[in-house]
């Protein structure tokens, strides 16, 4: 016998092993590619979704802290209540040479004050030490309405940021909303163009097979091939839209992972208020409204506070302390310490009233009353923007909701255009380009059904946001 020929140039055995070693290749990378798949991502319900926004979201993190911050600052005015204390302690060495010469008191220059020292027509200039240390403590008695009317300013100031805050909420939740309803919408039309592929590939398996049986002429199997490269298309577009809707929602929410994935929504119907009792509610709870009625409150505050700098103020004034100077006083000897130690000690009490007449004010106060006019017309713009928005979002909302009826009709109509395009063609009755077309109907149908349910979604979420109140899932 002659010995087994090498297996390796045998032909069929080398083309087996070949066929070996690509199989167990693609199984290594199929096994490897599965290993690097990201996870699926995370999927929340649209009360979820808002939820985590309102504590997450970075706008509405820095319109609450602003809030805040006027909420402290709202405060300060009303501290002039409280009673003020300020110490001293001084220690200097100068000459004590005293004159009957009167002198006003230069705003910046410090004169120390030379008091019972003898009037000597020499000029020594020997130097003397004095020393003193002081407290006093400042008790505001009556302020007529000055401290009150800070104080309602600052309180205007803090309604403002409280209702811009609003707004950012109901900004963020409307595009929370919107977000969510895309990435329905996509999953919806993933879904289709899912169908759809599969479909047109057991109808590109039905085109091969009457080609081979002699049933069906090759234009047919050419046709159904293009069918289902389109369609692959459509699927690798869906898939792509679904992935940056995902993103896009977990942008908006304010979360770190790459995507979000949405829940379906329960079914029901978002109850909404006739035209008229919108647009009272919007009146009412509008954070854009309230924001401008506040600014005339504030301007109108201001004027108030600026009027009253003209008023006096009144005030309790006590301070205690001691001092000491080392210049001798005729026959009487210095104090203990020799002007080193304030050791003689005195006090005083007082009721300060207090009056600055400032012509700056006046036209300070001119000046605020023309900005309450300013604001008091910007009242009126922000209202009709208001009416203007409700009325659109209003009557977007009904012609969405009158649409999608319509829509899924034309759904279930295609569906059934298909049913007999395919008994048809598998009777060999009807052509691949019949089949086609009651493809491309049905595939249109359920796309235009998706974008009119998202439609009606951000149309609600519209709505609500125009009526001031927050998100409803």
């Amino acid at each position: 016998m002659s010995p087994d020929p090498d297996p390796f140039c045998c032909p069929s055995r080398t083309k087996l092993r070949l066929q070996l070693c690509i199989l167990g290749l693609l199984a290594l990378s199929g096994r490897a590619a599965a290993q690097e798949l990201p996870p699926s991502p995370r999927v929340m319900t649209l009360g979820e979704a808002l939820a985590y926004s309102s504590t997450h979201q970075p706008e509405i993190k820095r319109a609450l802290a602003e809030l805040a911050a006027r909420q402290a600052e709202a405060r300060i005015p009303r501290a002039a209540w409280l009673p003020r204390a300020s110490a001293q302690a001084q220690w200097l060495v100068g000459t004590a040479n005293n004159t009957t010469a009167n002198f006003v008191s230069a705003r910046g220059v410090d004169i120390p004050r030379v008091s019972s020292t003898p009037v000597t027509p020499d000029t020594s200039w020997s130097p003397v030490p004095s020393s003193i240390a002081a407290l006093n403590v400042q008790q505001q008695l009556f302020e007529f309405g000055r401290v009150a009317a800070q104080s309602a300013l600052a309180d205007a100031v803090t309604e403002i940021a409280r209702a811009q805050a609003s707004t950012v909420q109901l900004d963020i939740a409307l595009r929370v909303e919107e977000a969510f309803g895309a990435v329905l919408a996509a999953k919806h039309i993933l879904g289709a163009t899912q169908e759809a592929y599969r479909r047109a590939e057991a109808h590109a398996k039905l085109a091969e097979a009457g080609v081979r049986s002699g049933l069906r002429s090759p234009i047919e199997r050419t046709r159904s091939q293009a069918e289902l490269a389109q369609a692959e298309v459509q699927r690798v577009r869906a898939e792509t839209s679904l992935t940056a809707a995902r993103a896009a929602l977990s942008a908006v929410i304010g979360t770190s992972e790459l995507e979000i994935d949405a829940a379906e929504l329960q079914p029901g119907e978002r109850p909404f208020p006739t035209l008229e009792e919108a647009l009272q509610r919007a009146e009412e709870h509008s954070p854009e409204l309230v924001a401008a009625l506040y600014r005339v409150r504030a301007e109108e505050s201001r004027t108030t506070a600026l009027a009253r700098e003209l008023l006096p103020n009144l005030y309790f004034s006590g301070t205690l302390w001691g001092n000491a100077g080392g210049t001798q006083v005729g026959t009487t000897a210095p104090p203990y310490g020799n002007g080193w130690l304030p050791s003689v000690g005195n006090y005083g009490l007082g009721v300060v009233l207090e009056w600055r007449l400032d012509p700056l004010v006046l036209f300070q106060r001119s000046a605020s009353r023309q900005r309450e006019k300013v604001a008091q017309a910007g009242v009126e713009v922000v209202r009709r923007e208001i009416i203007l928005q409700l009325q659109r979002s209003y009557l977007d909302l009904v012609a969405a909701q009158r649409t999608l009826p319509g829509l899924i009709t034309v759904v279930a109509a295609g569906r059934a255009n298909l049913d007999q395009a395919e008994a048809r063609f598998r009777a060999g009755l009807g052509s691949i380009v019949e089949l086609t077309d009651a493809e491309a109907l049905l595939v249109s149908a359920q796309l235009g059904q998706a974008v009119g349910q998202f439609n009606v979604a951000r149309a609600a979420a519209r709505l609500a946001r125009a009526l001031g109140a927050p998100a409803t899932p």
